[in-house]
């Protein structure tokens, strides 16, 4: 059985992007994929992400987590 822990990622509007620069491989765990966010939430804001969710197995775990700063 294989561990897929996969990212989506929404605009503005809510609506689910796609497209260069927007990484779509599955990580090997919750930890990994969590890590890889860490590292990279700026610049998916710099491609227009305004909120993620992310995915176990085809199972919303949590989201969406905004990218926003907190007002």
């Amino acid at each position: 059985m294989s561990d897929a822990w996969t990212w989506t990622y929404l605009d503005a509007d809510g609506r689910e992007m796609t497209g260069e620069g927007l990484v779509t491989t599955a990580f090997p765990s919750q930890s990994d994929a969590e890590n890889w966010f860490g590292e990279s939430w700026h610049e998916l804001g710099a491609h227009g992400v305004d909120a993620v969710n992310l995915w176990h197995e085809g199972q919303l775990v949590y989201g969406p987590m905004s990218l926003r700063a907190a007002e």
